[in-house]
């Protein structure tokens, strides 16, 4: 964005080109449409998520005469048996309706129209903006050609700024608070929040007093409100969480890095959405990359940059995920061991541990010699038995 673009706002507080990508997050939170502009032209593009007839008619209209395409992610293509390493761009016709989008996006079994075609760097741009709010991995655009004017409210966004939004946003991470917590087992923890230009947060637990100068008990923990809230027996993550404060405490100390990025960095509604995709018989990682994901979208590299500014650089990892030790490793964190964190399975996590074992090379060994335990509706069964 040249200065002689920039908007008063920006050019008032010295804010930079990043930060217009940092507004069009925020309109894709709102699900309002932004303008992405860049050496292929400009893009006008709306998120799917969200997405109701009024939203739909709306855009339409906006974008007339040109007819919206949907654009899907390469996962969610091949999902629907088209073939591509980019994101395809669908033909929806003049008949379009909110039922058929999101069928095209969301299902685990839909048919998909003629005429797909590879998407350009733009549409890419558009899908990573929908990824980073957290919504459905799919976007509806229409190309807006020269000279034609738009409602001057609508944010427009350089792709190029996109393209570095993840960078930027890890390197305005900062401390905005801590405090010393007392934990239920007498043990003492310093909880130390950081934020992102963002608005996001993550959090470091430091158990006890752990020598800095040594390598550091380190475990990276995905925040799982189902798990580390409710107790969900659907996955293993409230277990490992319990398990790893424990080993810090027995170990003289070590940190917990809490970190924003729940259902493996796809945001809470999308991992409900795998979740209903899996009592439909589908696996974790499959569930995953029908929606149109990444088998982990998760980025490590903001769980270096905490334990950079804790002073942290070397570390023994408790995971049983070697993707952790690899993201890490190449932030710049030097891995000097790995400890296990075998966490109980039980007849409903079974399925989605096995999954995590075979497909994403999780190093889970005691899985074969866990007996699996009874279902709940066996446990009835057995409970009313004469």
């Amino acid at each position: 964005m040249s200065a002689k673009n920039r908007d008063p706002i920006s050019a008032l507080f010295g804010l930079s080109e990043q930060s217009g990508a940092d507004r069009a997050v925020a309109e894709f939170f709102a699900r309002r449409p932004v303008l992405i502009a860049g050496e292929g032209g400009r893009l006008l593009a709306l998120p799917v998520e969200g997405l109701d007839s009024q939203r739909l008619a709306e855009f339409v209209a906006l974008c007339a005469p040109v007819v919206p395409r949907v654009i899907i992610t390469a996962r969610r293509a091949q999902a629907l048996g088209l073939k591509g390493a980019t994101p395809v761009a669908l033909n929806l016709g003049a008949d379009l309706d909110v039922k058929m989008v999101l069928a095209l996006v969301a299902d685990a079994k839909a048919d998909h129209p003629d005429g797909a075609k590879p998407a350009g760097p733009l549409a890419a741009a558009a899908i990573e903006l929908a990824k980073v709010s957290q919504g459905l991995p799919a976007v509806l655009v229409a190309e807006i050609f020269a000279g034609r004017v738009l409602d001057h409210r609508i944010v427009t966004v350089e792709a190029k700024a996109i393209a570095r939004l993840g960078d930027d946003i890890i390197q305005s991470l900062a401390i905005a608070s801590k405090a010393a917590v007392p934990l239920n087992s007498g043990a003492r923890a310093d909880f130390v929040v950081f934020r992102d230009a963002m608005g996001g947060s993550q959090v470091a637990i430091i158990v006890g007093k752990p020598d800095f100068s040594e390598p550091v008990l380190v475990r990276l923990h995905s925040a799982c409100l189902t798990g580390d809230v409710f107790g969900s027996r659907r996955c293993d993550c409230g277990d490992q969480l319990n398990l790893a404060l424990k080993y810090l405490e027995e170990m003289g100390g070590g940190i917990v890095l809490y970190l924003a990025q729940e259902g493996r960095g796809l945001g809470l509604a999308n991992k409900m959405r795998t979740y209903q995709m899996q009592d439909d018989g589908l696996d974790t990682v499959d569930a995953n990359t029908t929606l149109g994901f990444d088998d982990d979208e998760r980025d490590y590299r903001v769980a270096a940059r905490m334990l950079q500014m804790l002073n942290c650089d070397r570390v023994v990892l408790l995971t049983n995920n070697p993707t952790k030790l690899d993201g890490l490793a190449k932030s710049g964190i030097k891995i000097t061991g790995r400890m296990a964190i075998e966490a109980p399975v039980n007849s409903d996590n079974r399925r989605y541990l096995t999954a995590k074992a075979a497909r994403a090379g999780h190093r889970l060994n005691h899985l074969a010699n866990s007996p699996a335990e009874p279902s709940d509706a066996e446990r009835d069964a057995t409970a009313l038995a004469p």
